[in-house]
Order: structure tokens, then C-alpha cells, then sequence
């Protein structure tokens, strides 16, 4: 199995179960309807998840310099599983928060692993693009995860008793079978020339100006993203008056339009510089903000979640090169730097909490226009290619 084309599809396959984090957004949604949970509670869920980004990111760069990319990508993928397999014992408060727990770790450590593995199979000026892919690949287990939710809570499955839990049972399946694949797929991963980096030394990267921009970039690209994800059926139950179950498509249709950016944006990268392109995704997220913030019809706020789902889609990907290429030396600890940046995950819908239960859900989008508005500024530091 030394095919690069085959290890290539393998790893997509990996990017597939990144995604498995995504449905905490709207798992979130239907574990406080069935616990009767406050919006500052519901909101610490995705809080928690990506909390431990800031914990294990770093970490994992030192495990990598020691165990490699692969085996790390393997141990995440272990995590995940064990993740998936919690909530199928129950559905208390407190089980959801260790099974998220274990799912944000395992998150955490797969994606400061998986990116910088795929460079030992694509470089240059195909990284990006390829990364973006695998952002496409990611995004459908993101858009697939509302659905498969809604299916299980109004089918109510009787022969399993697991409602919207069955997405547990479908990904952990998924799960299983991608970790067998990169288990038996050989890649050739470079040496690490010279004494590996240590905490310190990780934290020093922070001192080049770049990479401490792309870290704040992550930071607000991953708040933008949870928070959408999380608050867009929010906005349709407040102001449409729809209940969970049809509401929750919005979270679907956010991530159906950040595939379709993913896919797109994996093709226009290799045609339109990064910079023009960031630009254009940031303008529609400042625009969806607006959306989001005044709509009072069903067109407008679906044009501001698609619009917001599209812009969002290629900005991970664009920082995340600009971050490798500017320490290409120090691609494992600028990669644990950055995954660790996904804590904006936690720090967002904390305020966003907050914001909501104080003014409403136009507060949790106000909060998340701060995130929009630096990413528009955040397009100046972008080299031109």
C-alpha cells in the first residue's frame, strides 16, 4: 500500500472523521431539549469540546517529534472512538460532557497531526488547495451530522432506543473503518533534522508576528464556526417561531454551503491567490454578520448562514498554509500552534452564552462579528502568491 494516490484517499478518510466534531453544534441543541437545559449551559458544551485544544495542541507536536505523524493521527483516531461510544450508555448531563470531553481531545490531537501528515504527501504550492479538500472532505461529515440527528429523533429507531444518538453508532462505524485503512497504509515521513522543539521553543513561534496573526485567525475563524452552528437554529425558533426539529436544518444548510466553499475553493485556489480569495470569503462573513444580526424573514437569515457557511469554509485552510510557510522549518509546532488557536472554539460561545441569555441571539452574533471583522483586517498580512 505504498500508492501516494491511495495513502491520499486514506487520509481524506481522516479528515472525514475530523468532522465528527462538528455535530456538537446541533447535538448541543437537542441535549438541552431533552435535559431542559439554559442557554449558558447549552453553550458550555461546544465550550468544553474545544477547551481542550488549548491543553493538548502543543502537546501533541512534542508526541508527533517522537511517535510521528501517523501514529499520532492513530491515537486521535482511538480517542474519537471511545468518544462515540459513551452516549450509547445514556444521555445524562454529565455523560455528554465526558463523551465531548473525549471528542474534543481526540479532535484536538487529529487535527495538530493530520494537516502536517499530508504535507509528506503534497508540498508547495498544492498545499493549500489540498488542505481545503481536505476542509470538503471534513465539512461533509459536518453537514451530514444535523441531518442523520434529525432523522433519528423523529424516527425514534425503537429497536435501538437511541433517537438522535444514532449518529454515534453510524460515525463510530466510519471511525473503525479509518483507522483499520491507516493502520495498513504505508507513508514515508520525512526526518526531523536537528534536536526536536520543547514546550518553550513551541511558544516562542508566537513571537514571529505572522504566526501570532494566524493564530488569532484560527482563533476567530473556529469561534465563527462553532457559534454559527450552534446559534443559527437559535435565530430561526426566535424569530420564525420554528420549533428544534425543523429549525435544525440551519445548522445543515451552514455546513452544505461550507462544503460547496470547500470544494470550490480547492479548485479556485489553484487559479486565484490566496489573498484575493481570503478577501472575498471575509467580505461574506462580514455581510452574513449583518444578516444574521437584522433578519426577520426566512430569506434573509438563510442568506446569512449560507453566506457565512461559504466565507468560512477556505479560511482555516489559507491561514493555516500562511502559518506553515512561514516557519517551514517548524511545521510540527506551528501546526500544534495552531490547532491549539481552535480554543477560540471555547472562548466565543462562552460570550455568546453569555451575550444571548443577556440581549438575546443578536448578542451571540455580535460576538461573533468582532471574529469577522479581524478576519477582514487579517488580509493585509496575506503574502501575495
Amino acid at each position: 500500500m505504498k500508492n501516494s494516490k491511495f495513502a491520499l484517499v486514506v487520509v481524506m478518510l481522516a479528515f472525514f472523521t475530523m468532522g465528527f466534531v462538528d455535530l456538537v453544534g446541533a447535538a448541543s441543541n437537542h441535549v438541552q431539549a431533552d435535559l431542559a437545559l439554559t442557554e449558558a449551559q447549552t453553550y458550555f458544551i461546544p465550550s468544553l469540546v474545544f477547551f481542550w485544544f488549548l491543553i493538548f495542541s502543543v502537546p501533541t507536536s512534542a508526541l508527533m517529534n517522537r511517535i510521528g505523524r501517523k501514529n499520532t493521527v492513530l491515537v486521535s483516531l482511538v480517542i474519537t472512538l471511545l468518544s462515540l461510544a459513551l452516549p450509547l450508555f445514556g444521555k445524562s448531563y454529565y455523560l455528554m460532557l465526558i463523551a465531548f470531553s473525549l471528542l474534543g481531545i481526540g479532535n484536538a490531537v487529529m487535527q495538530t497531526s493530520l494537516n502536517p501528515l499530508v504535507t509528506n504527501l503534497i508540498s508547495g504550492d498544492k498545499l493549500a488547495s489540498t488542505l481545503t479538500f481536505g476542509q470538503f472532505v471534513k465539512a461533509i461529515a459536518s453537514f451530514m451530522a444535523p441531518i442523520i440527528m434529525t432523522w433519528g429523533a423523529v424516527a425514534a429507531i425503537p429497536t435501538l432506543g437511541l433517537d438522535w444518538r444514532i449518529i454515534f453508532v453510524i460515525y463510530g462505524l466510519i471511525g473503525v473503518v479509518a483507522t483499520i485503512c491507516l493502520y495498513f497504509t504505508h507513508i514515508e515521513e520525512k526526518p526531523i533534522e536537528g534536536k526536536p522543539s520543547g514546550f518553550i521553543d513551541c511558544f516562542k513561534l508566537l513571537g514571529h508576528p505572522i504566526v501570532l496573526l494566524c493564530f488569532l485567525g484560527i482563533m476567530c475563524h473556529v469561534g465563527i464556526d462553532v457559534g454559527t452552528n450552534t446559534t443559527a437554529p437559535k435565530l430561526l425558533m426566535e424569530r420564525l417561531g420554528w420549533t428544534l426539529h425543523r429549525a435544525a436544518f440551519a445548522t445543515s444548510l451552514y455546513f452544505i454551503f461550507r462544503t460547496i466553499g470547500c470544494f470550490s475553493g480547492s479548485f479556485i485556489l489553484r487559479y486565484v491567490s490566496s489573498k484575493v480569495f481570503f478577501a472575498i470569503s471575509a467580505a461574506m462573513i462580514v455581510a452574513a454578520m449583518v444578516l444574521m444580526a437584522t433578519g426577520q424573514s426566512q430569506a434573509m437569515l438563510y442568506t446569512g448562514i449560507a453566506l457565512v457557511g461559504f466565507g468560512n469554509s477556505n479560511i482555516f485552510s489559507i491561514v493555516f498554509a500562511e502559518a506553515l510557510k512561514a516557519e517551514p522549518a517548524k511545521q510540527n509546532e506551528v501546526s500544534g500552534l495552531m490547532i491549539m488557536g481552535l480554543f477560540g472554539g471555547t472562548i466565543f460561545p462562552l460570550f455568546m452564552g453569555f451575550a444571548s441569555q443577556a440581549i438575546g441571539t443578536v448578542g451571540a452574533v455580535g460576538v461573533m462579528a468582532v471574529g469577522a471583522l479581524y478576519l477582514a483586517c487579517f488580509t493585509l498580512k496575506i503574502k501575495k502568491q
